[in-house]
């Protein structure tokens, strides 16, 4: 009511006040802005992230008279990150909201993250009035073509009767099978368009939960066959098995089996880190020697190297599970393909080993290899980890963060070397507790998915915390969105992992040394960045203090104080090594192309 009542808007000669309580005029008339606020709420949208501006500010203010939650951002494809990071953890698609031409076109990014990620999301960005297309209208772009490359359904709808139609089906669109993107286009004249309401079908056809899809019993047959003739079998848990809710499932199956397991980055959590199960620390060598892989909602892609030679054996076996048929034998033939959601297989898997008394023993020649292979490499990272000596490696940040923060934060962690290696020292026990640059790689994704994780723990959560690990380079891309935070009163810990580059910088002498020794756009490494900015002091723009901190004492003092703020969010700036590194690598991180 308060900002109803203030807040007014010019079109032309005509000044309209926009009241929340009265949406409609006295011939009960509704317009295409609160046609698309009711059709969204009805289908069950609770966020909205997004830059309001022509022809979408009274749009954003419709979306919170019906009880939509607005958020609004410093840059477009931070509110897609956002949208899409919400939809991923609610199960339902978060609404990203743009202005005509370059507010869209900065959403592109974030759409193609959410489809290559398989995450729901909703784009919705108005655009130039119909009557000036074609003759260069403000912003005018053919926002609909540019969209459908990156969507599932991309339309406008063409008239405002039609829009709840074309909202339930986006929806529906984006969360059905493999999720991904849908966009509705909204022009100016469809946005502030009356028609009678008794005339529109506000109430259209609302689908409901999506029932989960069931393996064929002859597939859990064949699989389970499959599985007890293995010798060295392994569970491979992806991020669908997040997204799918399949936590109790899976770890029934891991637990009754005994059978290893690795997680993907996002599958983290799933089943837990900690448990004896795990065997991430022999990742290399439980994927080598596997004879038999059961993947649950993983894609052999090149996270996990294609599932081919020489990071795979060569003859080795795949049970592959997939609510997406399309993915089956994508590149290599799978022996059991399954298309299911991943609960009702696991649970007809489990009850079928069960059924066959089938349980891999700890004393196997397959756990005592894998153990071995674990004590050796965590020797190593522990060596890393107890170093204390100043500049910090990687490896000593990670162990201090992890012991000082609460169990069960939300970790939200992007960069080069600062997500590959933290994957491995900052643990999950909880699903759906870490947002990373997942399958598509994208860096700026760190603040737009902590401040949709912060609002998802503020309203079902509120305990949690949220830990953003960013590396120095990864935060640059969406830094302002600490403002964001601070006028949300969100406690987002981010913490910067700050090396002074790309992959790895300089220290301030040699780049000072590097830069007077020619022309400095010639003579700067690609990689490098200044050396060590004070990125603690943005918290000064908002009359507070940051942290920066040199040594694994700072960082406890840091994380502790952090903790204890809960209306605002904190940066703790932690200078380490610039010449830093991960662990010397068995095989390139990448497998190579074989052409």
């Amino acid at each position: 009511m308060f900002i109803g009542r203030l807040l007014q808007i010019s079109r032309g000669s005509l000044t309209r006040s926009i009241h929340v309580s009265a949406k409609y005029n006295q011939a009960m008339g509704i317009d295409g802005n609160n046609i698309l606020a009711e059709s969204l709420k009805r289908q069950g949208i609770e966020y909205v992230f997004g830059i309001v501006g022509i022809p979408v500010i009274e749009t954003s203010m419709a979306f919170q008279s019906v009880g939509i939650k607005y958020v609004g951002m410093r840059n477009e494809q931070a509110a897609a990150y956002a949208a899409q990071a919400i939809g991923y953890l609610t199960g339902k698609p978060g609404v990203c909201l743009a202005v005509s031409g370059p507010g869209l076109l900065h959403c592109i990014g974030g759409m193609a993250n959410a489809q290559v990620n398989c995450w729901p999301l909703l784009v919705i960005a108005g655009s130039c009035p119909e009557d000036h297309e074609g003759i260069g209208g403000f912003q005018e772009w053919l926002q609909v073509e540019s969209s459908r490359p990156y969507c599932k359904y991309a339309v406008r709808p063409p008239s405002p009767k039609l829009i709840p139609l074309h909202v339930e089906r986006a929806v529906r669109s984006a969360c059905a099978g493999r999720p991904g993107v849908a966009y509705l286009d909204m022009p100016a004249t469809l946005l502030t368009a009356e028609v009678d309401e008794e005339k529109v079908p506000l109430n259209f056809y609302n689908a409901g939960p999506i029932t989960l899809a069931h393996p064929d019993p002859a597939l859990v047959d064949r699989a389970a066959d499959v599985l007890a003739k293995a010798e060295r079998p392994l569970v491979i848990v992806g991020k669908g098995a997040a997204y799918g809710r399949a936590e109790e499932s899976v770890r029934k199956l891991v637990e009754t089996t005994k059978i290893p397991f690795l997680p993907t980055p996002m599958g983290k959590g799933v089943v837990p880190d900690a448990s004896p199960y795990c065997v991430s620390t022999a990742r290399t060598q439980a994927l080598l020697k596997a004879d038999v892989v059961v993947l649950l909602g993983a894609r052999l892609n090149w996270m996990l190297h294609f599932g081919q030679v020489p990071r795979f054996a060569p003859d080795v076996k795949v049970i592959q599970v997939d609510i997406s048929p399309e993915e089956f034998h994508n590149s290599i033939k799978s022996e059991v393909a399954v298309h299911s959601d991943i609960r009702p297989f696991t649970e007809a898997l489990t009850q079928k080993l069960a059924s066959k008394k089938y349980s891999l023993q700890p004393s196997s020649a397959w756990w005592k290899a894998l153990n071995e292979k674990q004590k050796k490499n965590t020797e190593f990272v522990e060596a890393q980890a107890n170093d204390k000596s100043v500049p910090l490696n990687y490896y000593a940040v990670f162990k201090t963060v992890q012991a000082s923060i609460p169990k069960d934060s939300i970790i939200v962690s992007e960069g080069a070397n600062t997500m590959d290696i933290g994957r491995g020292l900052l643990l999950n026990n909880q699903p759906r507790h870490r947002l990373d640059a997942g399958t598509f790689g994208t860096m700026g994704v760190g603040p737009g998915f902590a401040v949709a994780a912060a609002m998802w723990c503020r309203d079902y959560a509120p305990t949690k915390r949220v830990i953003c690990v960013e590396g120095d380079s990864a935060f640059g891309f969406s830094g302002m969105e600490i403002e964001t935070m601070f006028r949300y009163k969100l406690p987002v810990i981010i913490v910067i992992v700050n090396n002074s580059g790309i992959y790895s910088g300089f220290d301030k002498e040699m780049m000072k040394d590097i830069q007077e020794s020619g022309d400095v756009a010639q003579c700067t490494p690609p990689t490098a960045l200044s050396s060590e900015v004070r990125y603690e002091k943005m918290m000064e723009m908002f009359g507070c203090s940051g942290h920066l901190c040199r040594t694994v004492e700072e960082i406890e003092t840091a994380v502790k104080a952090a903790i204890k703020v809960t209306d605002r969010p904190s940066i703790i700036n932690i200078l380490i090594n610039p010449q830093a590194n991960r662990k010397p690598q068995t095989f390139n991180w990448l497998t190579e192309s074989k052409l």
